[in-house]
């Protein structure tokens, strides 16, 4: 089984390449899902956030209010560091044990993990191969604030907060630029599925 880290920083369109990676057959975790479950309702891992950043971070019914979580830690670098280090531990268990699975049930295939921080956290470590996607610094931050609906201000300070692209490029055994839209992102993204394909097969074959 060929692993592969995917990564990239905010609104740079992480999404759509993993949508045209399942389309093609790939296996890929979106890790803000596995993020997402770790500290579900009723789960250790909010527990926890609750315990280093009180009630205030819950909504009424008890689920966390990721809006009120997120105004906190995007302003405070250490309270950011904080959660990461709350949360990654448990996301990386549970990448794990769904890494292990796709090896069991195809052994010469390909396991994609997509997330976020998997440079700033250390988890690129784990991976065979690492994609970066990217895109040009206007257009990522346009993007940002169409999407999330923010301010220039807001989106900047959001951007600012992580890794910059350059950096997490340089960690990359490839890249994917969708800065020149959906088809052309599209085409990166199926040609370098036969390449993995074709690294899975040779990894297989020693």
């Amino acid at each position: 089984m060929l692993t592969v880290g995917l990564t990239g920083s905010i609104a740079v369109g992480k999404s759509f390449v993993c949508s045209v990676l399942r389309e093609a057959g790939v296996r890929v975790l979106d890790a803000d899902l596995t993020a997402r479950a770790v500290v579900a309702k009723g789960t250790e891992g909010l527990a926890e956030v609750v315990r280093h950043f009180g009630d205030g971070i819950l909504t009424p019914g008890g689920e966390l209010d990721r809006k009120a979580l997120g105004a906190i830690v995007f302003a405070d670098e250490e309270k950011r560091l904080l959660l990461n280090s709350l949360i990654h531990p448990r996301v990386f268990e549970a990448q794990d044990a769904w890494l292990r699975e796709a090896a069991a049930a195809d052994p010469g295939g390909i396991a994609v993990i997509d997330a976020a921080l998997m440079i700033e956290s250390g988890g690129y470590k784990r991976f065979n191969k690492i994609i970066v996607v990217w895109c040009e610094p206007v257009i990522q931050l346009e993007r940002l604030m169409l999407r999330d609906k923010l301010s220039r201000q807001d989106a900047e300070k959001r951007i600012a907060a992580q890794m910059p692209q350059e950096e997490k490029k340089r960690f990359a055994d490839h890249l994917i630029e969708t800065s020149c839209g959906f088809d052309d992102t599209r085409r990166q993204t199926l040609e370098l599925v036969e390449l993995l394909r074709q690294q899975a097969s040779e990894s297989d074959d020693c």
